[in-house]
C-alpha cells in the first residue's frame, strides 16, 4: 500500500548483532564517529537527540559486566552467537512533523520506550535507547522548501529467556534427578523471538491440513505488541504497519542501485540465453545447408548408354527421390530458421545495447565496491541496519513498511 494514503503507521524492527558487530552500532547511534556516509546526519542537530537510557560505559563492556555478575548466562552459546538486539521504533517523517515535531516526537518515544521495557523484560537489560532528531529527511525537505527532520528511537538490549536447568543422573541424589537445581537468564536470540502456536477465540491452537499447529511469527506478534501499547498511551490517530510488506528500509539511490543490479542479472541471464539459441540456429542452418549442398551429387547419378540418354540404377532412383522429398523440407526448414536467427540477432542487439546502458549507469557503484569493500559495506550496514529510511517525495512517495 502507498505511504501517500494519509495514513500514519507504526513499525518496530528487530536487529540481531554479534559481538563483532556491536561497536558499529554503537559508534551510530551514540554518534562517536567523526564522519558518517549517510549525507543526512546534521551534526549541528546531534545535540536535540534524546537518551531515554544512557549507556554507562561501552555495549560490550556493559554486557561483560553483566556476565560476570551472573545476571545473565552465556552457557551453551557459540563464539559467533547474536548476543545483542536493536529495537527500531519508527513513524512516518510527516507524522511528527504535522504534529510540531521535536516536542511531540520526544513524548511519543518516551512512551515506546515504555513499550520496550515490556517488550525486551525488563529496562535492566536495556543498554541503551537514544531518539535520534538529527537525520534530515531530504525528500520530504525538498518537497516542502524546508527542513525536515525524520524523528526514530534506537534501543539497544539483551535478548534473555529464563531457562530451568534441571538435576541430571549425575545427581548423588536420585530423588532429586529431572528436578530444577536452578533458573538461569539465558542469553537467546532464537528463543526469545521464536513463534508461538496461533490460538483461536477459545485458546485453542488453529491447526493446519496436516495436523501442525499454525505459527504467528514472532515479529509479527512485536508490532502488534507495539501498535496496542501506543493505542493504549492514547494514540489513536496512528495503524498498525502493513503486514506481508516486503520491501526493507532502503534510501532511494540504494534501492534504485538494488533494482538496477537486479536487472543487470536478469539481462546477463537473457543474452546468455539468446546467445545459446543463436548458436543453435546456426548449427541449424549449417546443416540444413550441407543438406542442401548434397543435391549436386545429382548431377553426378546415372551413365549414359548407346543412344545418349542417362540411365539411372534402381538404388540412385530411390536415391533421387529421397534428395528431392529432402529439398522441400530443407527449403523450408532454412527459411522458417533464418526469419528466427533474423529474429534473434534483432533481440540480442537491443538487449546488448540495454545491458551497456545499465553497466554505465551503475558503474560508479560497482566501481566503489570493488576498490573499497569495506566502506561500501559499512555504507549498506548505515542505510539497512541503523539509518532511519529516506521516504520518497510526499505526497508522491510510494514507500511501504518492512517486512513483519
Amino acid at each position: 500500500m502507498p505511504r501517500n494514503d494519509g495514513i500514519d503507521r507504526v513499525s518496530v524492527r528487530n536487529v540481531n548483532l554479534t559481538a563483532s558487530q556491536i561497536n558499529n552500532t554503537q559508534r551510530h547511534n551514540e554518534r562517536e564517529k567523526e564522519s558518517y556516509v549517510n549525507p543526512d546526519i546534521v551534526p549541528e542537530r546531534t545535540k536535540l537527540n534524546v537518551h531515554f537510557k544512557q549507556p554507562t560505559d561501552k555495549y560490550l563492556a556493559m554486557f561483560t559486566q553483566m556476565k560476570d555478575n551472573k545476571t545473565i548466562s552465556t552457557r551453551g552459546l557459540k563464539t559467533d552467537a547474536h548476543l545483542f538486539g536493536e529495537l527500531i521504533f519508527d513513524v512516518n517523517s510527516a507524522y511528527f512533523h504535522n504534529h510540531g515535531g521535536h516536542e511531540f516526537a520526544k513524548q511519543f518515544y518516551e512512551d515506546a520506550y515504555k513499550a520496550a521495557i515490556n517488550i525486551v523484560g525488563g529496562e535492566q537489560y536495556i543498554l541503551s535507547a537514544v531518539m535520534h532528531a538529527d537525520e534530515r529527511n531530504s525528500a520530504m525537505s525538498e518537497a516542502l522548501g524546508q527542513d525536515v527532520y525524520h524523528y526514530h528511537l534506537h534501543v539497544v538490549y539483551i535478548p534473555v529467556v529464563e531457562k530451568q536447568i534441571l538435576w541430571t543422573k549425575r545427581c548423588k541424589d536420585k530423588s532429586l534427578v529431572g528436578t530444577i537445581k536452578e533458573t538461569i537468564t539465558q542469553v537467546s536470540s532464537s528463543k526469545k523471538w521464536q513463534s508461538h502456536p496461533a490460538l483461536d477465540e477459545n485458546g485453542q491452537p488453529i491447526l493446519q491440513k496436516n495436523g501442525k499447529p499454525v505459527l504467528r511469527k514472532s515479529y509479527s506478534i512485536l508490532q502488534d505488541d507495539f501498535f496496542n501499547a501506543m493505542r493504549a498511551a492514547g494514540y489513536d490517530d496512528v495503524e498498525r504497519g502493513e503486514r506481508g510488506s516486503s520491501e526493507e528500509h532502503l534510501t532511494v539511490t540504494q534501492f534504485k542501485v538494488a533494482k538496477e543490479q537486479e536487472h543487470l542479472r536478469f539481462l546477463d541471464g537473457l543474452i546468455e540465453r539468446k546467445t545459446n539459441a543463436l548458436h543453435k540456429i546456426e548449427q541449424k542452418t549449417k546443416t540444413q545447408k550441407a543438406l542442401a549442398a548434397s543435391f549436386a551429387d545429382i548431377e553426378n547419378m546415372g551413365k549414359k548408354n548407346l543412344l545418349g540418354k542417362i540411365e539411372l540404377s534402381q538404388q540412385e532412383i530411390t536415391q533421387l527421390k529421397q534428395l528431392a522429398k529432402n529439398d522441400l523440407l530443407a527449403e523450408s526448414t532454412i527459411k522458417d530458421l533464418q526469419i528466427d536467427l533474423q529474429s534473434t540477432k534483432r533481440d540480442s542487439d537491443i538487449w546488448k545495447k540495454r545491458y551497456k546502458e545499465l553497466q554505465k549507469q551503475t558503474k560508479d557503484f560497482v566501481k566503489a565496491q570493488r576498490q573499497s569493500p569495506e566502506l561500501v559495506q559499512e555504507l549498506l550496514n548505515d542505510l539497512l541496519n541503523h539509518t532511519a529510511p529516506v521516504y520518497p517525495k510526499e505526497p508522491k512517495q510510494h514507500y511501504r513498511q518492512p517486512e513483519i
